[in-house]
C-alpha cells in the first residue's frame, strides 16, 4: 500500500511550488500584445523587481532560464579574450564560467569547494596581483543551489572595492531573490541576475537581469554582444515589442505580476524573508536531531553560511536515491537530488539529497516534508537520531512568538 495518493509536494529547489493564484492568472486567453495595458503592467512589474533587488538601476527581462541570463550578463559587458574570475562554492559559478569560456573569455577560477563559502581576502589578494587589470569581471553566486552555501556578498564586494580594482562584480541570485535579503546598490554589485522559477513563484521561463550605469558603460564596445541578448532595446524600447526582441512572454508576465502582488503588497518583503529564515531554521533543527547519533549532517556547518531557500544534507551512507524513491512513491514528496556533490568516495552523489524551502511554502508544508523524511529514514533503516520533527516544530513554535 502507498500513502502517496492526494496532492503531491515538489520539494526540489526549483521549479518551486507555484501558488494557485499565479497559475490562475496565467489561465486566460492571449492578450493584445500591442495594448498599452500590457505595457503598463510590465513597467509596474519591473518596478517591483527592482524593489526586490534593491536597485535603482536598469532591469531587462528575457525569455530564458538562468543559463540564458548568464549569457546575457557576459555578452553585454565583455569582449572575446577578456579575463574573467569565477568563484565556485558548489556547481553553479563554475558552470557560469564554462559559458564564458565558450563565448571566448579567458576564464580563471578560485574554487572554494562545496562546503565552504568564498573567502573575500583570497579574492582581494588575487585582484591586487592583477596590476594591469586584465580581469574584467568577477562572477559569484549568492546561493549555490547544489551545495546550499550562502555567500557573504557585502563582504566580498567590499574586499573587491578596497583593492581599487575596476573589475565588474556580477552575482547570480537565481536561488536567493525573494528568499534572502539582497541590496544590489548598497552592496556595490554591478550586475545581478535571477529567474522566475524559485523565490519568484512563477513557472520557469523568465530570466531577469539588473545592471548599473558602470556595467552599462563598461560594455558599450563589448564584441560578444548579439542582437537577442543586447539589453539596450529592452530597457529603452521605442515600441513595446522590442522590450522582448519579439513577442512578449505574456502568460509568464501575468503570473509574475500576481506573484509580486502576493510577495510585496500582501505578505510584505520583510515578513517573507523572516518566514524563509524561520522555516530554514526548522529544517536545520530536524537534520541536527537526526544527525546527533549517526552519520547524517548538514552540508554547511556554519549557520551564517547556510541558505534560507534550500538545504543540502549528507546521509553519511549511499542511500539518498533510495530515500528519495521512498518519499515520492510512498508519501508523495519529491526531494532534490544530490546535484554536483560528487566526491571520489561518492562519484554519483548518492549520500546527498536536498530539501527546498523557497517561495510559496509555509510551516505545515515544511513540517509535513520533514515528517515524511523521518518516516522514510525509519522505514528504510537508515541511521539517524530521534526527534527531528519535534525539533523543527519547536522552532516554528518559537518563531510564531517573535
Amino acid at each position: 500500500m502507498s500513502l502517496a495518493a492526494g496532492r503531491t509536494y515538489l520539494a526540489i529547489p526549483g521549479p518551486s511550488v507555484m501558488p494557485d493564484r499565479v497559475l490562475a492568472a496565467m489561465h486566460r486567453a492571449a492578450p493584445n500584445i500591442y495594448s498599452k495595458e500590457l505595457e503598463q503592467q510590465v513597467i509596474a512589474t519591473i518596478s517591483d523587481l527592482k524593489q526586490l533587488a534593491g536597485t535603482e538601476g536598469e532591469a531587462a527581462i528575457y525569455i530564458a532560464n538562468g543559463h540564458g541570463t548568464w549569457e546575457a550578463c557576459l555578452t553585454n559587458t565583455l569582449s572575446r579574450g577578456d579575463r574573467v574570475l569565477t568563484l565556485p562554492t558548489g556547481l553553479f559559478a563554475g558552470a557560469w564560467g564554462n559559458i564564458a569560456t565558450k563565448l571566448g573569455a579567458d576564464v580563471e577560477s578560485i574554487d572554494f569547494g562545496s562546503s565552504s563559502p568564498i573567502n573575500p581576502e583570497a579574492v582581494a589578494e588575487r585582484l591586487r596581483r592583477d596590476k594591469s587589470h586584465e580581469i574584467k569581471a568577477v562572477l559569484a553566486v549568492h546561493v549555490d543551489t547544489a551545495s546550499s552555501i550562502r555567500n557573504d556578498i557585502p563582504a566580498l564586494s567590499a574586499a573587491i572595492r578596497e583593492t581599487g580594482h575596476p573589475a565588474l562584480f556580477m552575482v547570480d541570485c537565481v536561488a536567493s531573490l525573494g528568499c534572502e535579503t539582497f541590496r544590489m546598490d548598497e552592496w556595490g554589485v554591478d550586475v545581478m541576475l535571477t529567474g522566475s522559477q524559485k523565490g519568484l513563484m512563477t513557472p520557469p521561463g523568465l530570466g531577469i537581469l539588473f545592471f548599473n550605469e558602470r556595467a552599462r558603460k563598461a560594455g558599450r564596445d563589448a564584441n560578444m554582444r548579439t542582437a537577442y541578448w543586447d539589453w539596450e532595446p529592452r530597457i529603452r524600447p521605442d515600441e513595446f515589442y522590442f522590450r522582448f526582441c519579439g513577442t512578449a512572454p505574456t502568460h509568464h508576465l501575468f503570473g509574475l505580476s500576481a506573484a509580486m502582488d502576493m510577495l510585496l503588497r500582501e505578505e510584505g518583503l520583510d515578513r517573507a524573508l523572516a518566514r524563509h529564515a524561520a522555516l530554514a531554521r526548522a529544517v536545520w533543527a530536524a537534520v541536527g536531531a537526526w544527525g546527533a547519533n549517526g552519520p547524517m549532517r548538514l552540508n554547511i556547518a556554519d549557520e551564517a553560511c547556510r541558505s534560507h531557500a534550500v538545504t543540502t544534507v549528507s546521509l553519511g551512507v549511499k542511500r539518498a536515491p533510495e530515500l528519495r524513491r521512498w518519499t515520492e512513491s510512498e508519501a508523495g514528496v519529491t526531494l532534490g537530488i544530490g546535484l554536483g556533490m560528487a566526491t571520489p568516495e561518492d562519484p554519483k552523489s548518492e549520500t546527498c539529497f536536498r530539501m527546498a524551502h523557497m517561495g510559496h511554502v509555509n510551516a505545515h508544508m515544511v513540517l509535513g516534508m520533514l515528517a515524511v523524511v523521518e518516516s522514510g529514514l525509519k522505514a528504510l533503516g537508515i541511521p539517524h537520531g530521534p526527534g527531528g520533527v519535534n525539533a523543527a516544530a519547536a522552532v516554528c513554535s518559537e518563531s510564531s512568538r517573535d
